[in-house]
């Protein structure tokens, strides 16, 4: 059997992991604990991301073609490879995170919805709150009118729907007119 039979495996199921991929980060993870390899595996499935490390050469084939392809130039040395399909910050956001207090992992570079990054640029997408975090943002804020608006009415309620005590003030002022 010849090696690139036994290699073509291994190349698409990269491709198929990155297929519809919104983000893919690169890092060299050589000096992390197995600790800390562990836990930080842990923390990226429980957010859905795919992370493998796979050699260099398998990834510039899976990637031939793609928007991905802009990686091959950080592709030197052990690599490892996260891959999110639905959260496009959350690779740059938790390898970031988890790099501040493990020291051996270092990004390498990313692709997010299509857009090369260097460590710099991850590390400022790393900042970008996930899509839930906007979204309760979003829903607190809606919600506050809301409440203010029930809190009043309620108010109105409990006083037999009178007019508030301000509201008759400006009614019994006389008008110029």
């Amino acid at each position: 059997m010849a090696k690139v039979e036994l290699k073509q495996p291994i190349v698409q199921a990269i491709a198929e992991d990155i297929k519809d991929a919104a983000s893919v980060v690169l890092v060299d993870y050589r000096g992390l604990t197995v600790a800390e390899d562990t836990a930080l595996r842990k923390q990226l499935r429980e957010a859905g991301i795919v992370y493998k490390v796979c050699k260099n050469t398998m990834m510039k084939r899976a990637f031939e073609g793609t928007d991905f392809a802009a990686l091959d130039e950080h592709l030197e040395g052990p690599s490892a490879i996260a891959i999110s399909k639905d959260d496009a910050t959350a690779p740059a956001r938790i390898l970031c995170k988890f790099a501040k207090d493990a020291k051996a992992l270092e990004l390498k570079a990313g692709v997010v919805e299509g857009t090369v990054y260097d460590v710099a640029g991850l590390t400022e997408l790393s900042k970008v709150p996930s899509r839930e975090e906007l979204l309760s943002k979003l829903l607190g804020s809606l919600q506050s009118p809301i409440t203010n608006l029930a809190r009043v009415l309620n108010q109105i309620a409990e006083q037999g729907g009178e007019a508030a005590p301000a509201e008759e003030a400006a009614e019994e002022a006389p008008t110029e007119e």
